[in-house]
This record gives structure tokens, C-alpha cells and sequence, in this order.
């Protein structure tokens, strides 16, 4: 495989860095290279790029290293397994250099041809530009998983977070600093991203569908990214609780006393069971209910204090100064 190269050598602090994380990407690096290249070359022609291969199974880690062979502003890093997308991300953030930061997906459905208008906004002072979608070219289910979780998360979230505004963005190097300092483990970026706050401004695009390749987030991952975001920046799930409490709780008394009144005035015999056996099935699911929400935030505690690292680099691909060294690291 071929790609066209650009290789020019970097001197200093690049001014941009662009973190993608592949996972089996294979079919897609070639076209996500040469759209980055072309895409950037007049606005930002010293930027690097941050790719992370997050356990890839396919040519994908042997794509990238060639790349990184080929052009010395391609840093590769190999996370030693499948972290998932949200650690891949955190990873290449960790390790990007540039002033400002740009996280897009590997699949080309984040279109590198609207970069320049991210660092135009930018350059004008802006420390934060974060993309917002538009149209989304998937299946009816996933469009309406999608727009229910987003307006979910807006409106029971702690965090003004934006309406249909994923990872697709650009940070000032301030704003990644201060990413890199939260001391979390279950990191869930685009809500990161609006908790650090600073001058931050969407923009508005079309989501295209997936270039090549099979789409790596299955519905099961979906619901657990949208859970994380849900546990991580909101409280109401916990008041959920307590309200389903009050509610049963008014029910209880209201029929405690249409019990009594029956009893006292009207003197009819018992119901039968139907209505007994309704009340106890209800008042069990709802402690479940409460049980399971209260679980997802005491798993949270445990996750985080036995502080395990958010992902593991198995080595790193930098050709430059140490022109071929490859790495081992533990993050």
C-alpha cells in the first residue's frame, strides 16, 4: 500500500495535533492519511499526527507503522488491547504535543475537509470548537438511539453539555492540560470537555456515513457509553431513586387509608389478590429498580479507587529525534 507523504520534518512544538484511534481500520487509513494531508497542509503544515491503534487484529498496526516510517509527524501508539474508544482517545490526547488538539474518528464519518474552518475558529480565540451534527447517514434505530440519549443527557445532566455534539473537536493546548490533569479513570471526553469549561463554540456539519469497514460500536457498546455518560455528569438517576421512594410511599398511606374508610363505612370483604399481588410485583421493581441505579454509582466508586490506568501502551511508533525507537510504557 502507498500513501502520499508529505515529509516535512518537525522542528518545533507543532501547532496542531490530530488524534485518531483506529480499531481494525485497516480499509480506511489510507483515505483518512491523504484527506488529513490535503485537508491541512495549507492551514496547519507542521501539524502531527497522533493515531492509536487500540488492539487492532487486522494490517491495521503494520498500516500505521509504515506511515510513521514514511513521514516523521506521524506518531503511532499500540495500546497493548482493546481499551475501547474512549481510552484510545485519552491516550492520543496524552500524547499529543500541538498547541491546539484536534480528536476525530477513524471511520471517516468525522470529515477532515472541515478542519480548516475548526482552526479559523480557532485562531479568532476560541479554545474549544466542537462539531455538531446535523444529519446523521445510519440506520433508523441508531439515529433514534442517538437523539433520544443526547437530549437525555441534556436534560438531566449537571453539565450543560451540547445537543448532538460527540468527540469530533478541537482543544487549545490549556484546555488539554487541564483534560490530562482530572485525576478520573472512566474518562467519558465530550463530557470532560464541557466540565473544564473555557470559551467553547459548536459548529455546525453533516455526519457522513462510514467510508469502508463494519462499524465498531455494537448496540451493547452504545448503551454502555451512553450509561457512563449518564452516571459520570448526572445525579438525577440517584434522585430518580428517591422519588420512585416518595411516590410509593403516597401510595401506601392513600391506600392504607381507603382501606380503613372501606372498612369503617362500607364493611366489604376482602378484594381477593389481583390488587395484592399488583402492589407487591410494583414495590419490587422499583427497589430493583433503585438497587441497580445505586450498583452503577458504588461501581463507579470501586472502579476508581483501586485506580487502575485508563489504558496500557503496549509501545509507540515516533520516527525523529529517536528516529525508529519503539517504546514500552505503561499509562
Amino acid at each position: 500500500m502507498t500513501f502520499q507523504v508529505d515529509r516535512a520534518d518537525r522542528v518545533q512544538r507543532p501547532s496542531l495535533s490530530v488524534v485518531v484511534p483506529f480499531y481494525d481500520e485497516s480499509a480506511n487509513i489510507r483515505a483518512m492519511y491523504n484527506r488529513l494531508t490535503a485537508s491541512l497542509g495549507a492551514v496547519a503544515p507542521d501539524c502531527e499526527f497522533v493515531f492509536v491503534d487500540d488492539g487492532s487484529a487486522d494490517a491495521t498496526p503494520s498500516l500505521l507503522d509504515e506511515l510513521a516510517g514514511h513521514d516523521s509527524r506521524v506518531v503511532v501508539i499500540h495500546l497493548s488491547r482493546n481499551f475501547g474508544h474512549q481510552a484510545a482517545i485519552s491516550a492520543g490526547i496524552d500524547h499529543a504535543t500541538g498547541n491546539g488538539v484536534v480528536v476525530m474518528d477513524g471511520d471517516l464519518q468525522d470529515p477532515p475537509e472541515v478542519l480548516p474552518e475548526f482552526v479559523a475558529m480557532w485562531r479568532r480565540g476560541y479554545d474549544v470548537v466542537y462539531a455538531i451534527r446535523t444529519k446523521r447517514k445510519e440506520n433508523i434505530v441508531k439515529r433514534a438511539c442517538y437523539h433520544v440519549f443526547y437530549r437525555l443527557l441534556h436534560a438531566i445532566s449537571d453539565l450543560d453539555i451540547p445537543i448532538d455534539s460527540g468527540d469530533f473537536c478541537l482543544m487549545d493546548r490549556k484546555v488539554v492540560d487541564a483534560l490530562t490533569r482530572l485525576p478520573e479513570r472512566t474518562r467519558f471526553v465530550r463530557g470532560l470537555r464541557t466540565f473544564v469549561g473555557f470559551r467553547q463554540i459548536g459548529l455546525l456539519y453533516e455526519r457522513a456515513a462510514r467510508a469502508a469497514g463494519k462499524p465498531k460500536y455494537s448496540m451493547k457498546a452504545l448503551v454502555r457509553l451512553a450509561v457512563d455518560g449518564l452516571i459520570s455528569f448526572s445525579s438525577y438517576p440517584l434522585h430518580l431513586a428517591t422519588y420512585f421512594g416518595f411516590a410509593s410511599a403516597g401510595a401506601a398511606i392513600a391506600l392504607t387509608a381507603w382501606v380503613v374508610l372501606d372498612a369503617l363505612y362500607n364493611r366489604a370483604t376482602p378484594r381477593g389478590w389481583a390488587s395484592t399481588l399488583v402492589i407487591v410485583l410494583l414495590m419490587g421493581s422499583i427497589q430493583l429498580l433503585s438497587l441497580g441505579i445505586i450498583g452503577e454509582y458504588i461501581r463507579r466508586i470501586f472502579l476508581e479507587s483501586k485506580r487502575r490506568p485508563t489504558y496500557v501502551i503496549g509501545s509507540i511508533r515516533r520516527v525523529g529525534a529517536d528516529r525508529g525507537r519503539e517504546s514500552s510504557l505503561l499509562e
